[in-house]
C-alpha cells in the first residue's frame, strides 16, 4: 500500500492556520504563470470568416494554473514562492507584479530576454465549459535551472503544475521533488491536460518516474481518467485508485459533484458547497491551494478535501482565476456545520 503523509490533529470545525513553521516560505510552487484574457459567455460556436462575436465579459488577469495555485495559497495564509520564467516583456512584467501584489515571491521569476511571455486566450460558454488558446513562449524553455536548490531546501511543500506543457521541466520534476523530499518537503503535482492527447498513461514515460515521488496527485476528473489509461465514461473512483496505487494520495476535483480522494486504502468524497459559479476559470487551481494549505495545517485527509473543494468553489465568485480566491476564515467558514466526509460505501477497505 503507498505510505502517504499522516496528519495527527484532531478534527476542529474551524482548522488551525496553515503557516506556521521556520522555514523560509510555506510552498514553493514550480510552473506556468502567464496573463489571461478570459472571454465570455459564449454560447455559439466560434466564427471563423472574419465574423464579429459579442460577449458580455472580457477580462485581463493574472493566468497560467502554477501562479493561480500560488495566489491561491498566499491568499489562505501561506508563505509562498514561484519559480518559473516569464519574457523580458510588458506581459511579462506585468505578470511579475500580479504575483507580488497577490503576497507571492518573484525573486525565482526569471525574464527571458529571447523568448516572450506565455499568453492564454480563455473563452467560457454559460454552461461552465471553456476552450483554452494557449501560446506557450517561456513555457518550452523552462527547466531545472529555473529552479534554485536553495528554495527546495527551505520550502515545506512543492508544488508542480502543468505538467505536459513543461517538458524539460517535466523531466528535471523527479530529482527536484526528491531534492525537495530529502530536506523534509512533501510534493503535490497537478498535470493539467495534455495538448498531445497522449498523456503517459500507464507510466510507460517520465510521468511514472514523478508521482514515485508525490505525495499528492490533485488531477480533474477527465484528467484522472486520462492519466489512469481509462475511458471517458470510467467510474471517476476506479482512476482515482488505480492512480493511488502508483504512489500518491489522490484528491481529484469533480466539477458540480465536489471532490473524492483515495488514500490507497479507502475512498472518500465530498459534496463541496452549493455555487452558482460566474467563472470557474481557475477554480481547480484553487482547490490546490485549499488542499495543501489543509495538509500543511495537519488537518485529516478527510477534511483537506473538504476544504479544497470549498476553495474550489469560492473561487468561482467572480470571473478570472484569483479576484475571488478565499482567505481561510472564509474557506473555514463556509464549511457545512457537519463537515466531516465519510468513506465511500465503494471503498477498498
Amino acid at each position: 500500500m503507498p505510505q502517504h503523509p499522516t496528519p495527527h490533529t484532531p478534527h476542529a470545525s474551524h482548522p488551525s492556520h496553515p503557516s506556521h513553521s521556520s522555514h523560509t516560505f510555506d510552498l514553493l510552487v514550480i510552473g506556468d504563470a502567464n496573463p489571461d484574457i478570459v472571454l465570455g459567455p459564449l454560447d455559439a460556436p466560434l466564427a471563423f470568416g472574419q465574423r464579429e462575436q459579442l460577449v458580455d465579459t472580457g477580462l485581463l488577469t493574472l493566468g497560467g494554473s502554477a501562479a493561480i495555485m500560488a495566489c491561491g495559497a498566499a491568499r489562505l495564509g501561506l508563505k509562498v514562492a514561484l519559480a518559473g520564467r516569464v519574457g523580458d516583456d510588458e506581459a511579462g512584467r506585468f505578470v511579475v507584479a500580479a504575483l507580488a501584489a497577490r503576497g507571492v515571491d518573484t525573486g525565482a521569476v526569471r525574464l527571458d530576454p529571447t523568448l516572450s511571455t506565455p499568453l492564454t486566450v480563455v473563452v467560457t460558454r454559460g454552461d461552465g465549459d471553456r476552450t483554452i488558446l494557449t501560446a506557450p513562449g517561456t513555457l518550452t524553455a523552462t527547466g531545472a535551472d529555473d529552479v534554485p536548490e536553495a528554495l527546495l531546501r527551505d520550502s515545506r511543500h512543492v508544488h508542480a503544475a502543468s505538467y505536459f506543457l513543461l517538458p524539460n521541466l517535466a523531466g528535471a520534476l523527479p530529482a527536484l521533488f526528491r531534492t525537495a523530499r530529502a530536506h523534509g518537503a512533501t510534493t503535490s503535482l497537478d498535470t493539467n491536460d495534455d495538448p498531445a492527447g497522449a498523456w503517459d498513461a500507464g507510466g510507460s514515460g517520465g510521468l511514472g518516474a514523478v508521482l514515485a515521488v508525490t505525495d499528492f496527485l490533485l488531477p480533474n476528473a477527465r484528467e484522472a481518467r486520462a492519466l489512469a489509461g481509462l475511458p471517458e465514461d470510467a467510474p471517476v473512483a476506479e482512476a482515482a485508485r488505480q492512480l493511488a496505487a502508483r504512489g500518491p494520495l489522490v484528491a481529484i476535483k469533480d466539477g458540480a459533484d465536489g471532490a473524492l480522494l483515495h488514500d490507497g486504502r479507502t475512498l472518500f468524497r465530498t459534496p463541496g458547497i452549493p455555487a452558482e459559479p460566474l467563472d470557474t476559470v481557475g477554480a481547480g487551481d484553487s482547490f490546490d491551494a485549499g488542499f495543501v494549505a489543509a495538509m500543511l495545517a495537519a488537518r485529516p485527509v478527510p477534511e483537506a478535501l473538504e476544504l479544497a473543494a470549498v476553495c474550489g468553489a469560492l473561487s468561482t465568485r467572480a470571473y478570472g482565476g484569483t479576484p475571488a480566491q478565499a482567505t481561510w476564515d472564509e474557506a473555514c467558514a463556509a464549511l457545512p456545520a457537519d463537515s466531516s466526509p465519510s468513506p465511500s460505501p465503494t471503498s477498498d477497505l
